[in-house]
């Protein structure tokens, strides 16, 4: 029995496919959403799920999308639009979740949006203090 034959023209056109179209399609919503994205106003100091409380779906979307179509070339792009954008906060953990191999194909950012609007909270480690022996 012949074992079967891996198509790979077929994977690498489903690839380009899906990037391209993730990459279209963040880049018109980003064109879209921006002035209202301009204009969230986010609590000074606020930690990363006090940021997403403020922020729309669509920018998790947005950066979801950028993360799918670019791998981790998505890290600098997020770096800018969350710069441009004012917030810092969401900075860290976008270009850590860009960085790590395989998480491309799931949208963290979007679960993490909406466990921060169920309420979870997360203890901010800014607030940790190190103890000396």
């Amino acid at each position: 029995m012949d074992s079967p034959t891996i198509n790979w023209s077929l994977i690498g056109a489903a690839a380009l496919i899906t990037g391209a179209g993730s990459l279209l399609l963040s880049v018109i919503l980003l064109l879209l959403t921006y002035r209202s994205l301009k204009k969230i106003a986010v609590p000074p100091q606020a930690d990363f799920f006090t940021t997403l409380r403020h922020v729309p779906i669509s920018l998790v979307l947005i950066l979801d999308l950028l993360d799918l179509a670019l791998d981790f070339f998505a890290a600098p792009v997020g770096w800018i639009i969350l710069g441009q954008l004012g917030l810092e906060s969401l900075r860290g953990v976008t270009v850590i979740e860009s960085l790590i191999p395989g998480t491309q194909f799931l949208p963290t950012l979007t679960a993490a949006w909406i466990l921060a609007r169920l309420g979870v909270r997360l203890p901010d480690p800014r607030t940790y203090q190190i103890r000396e022996q």
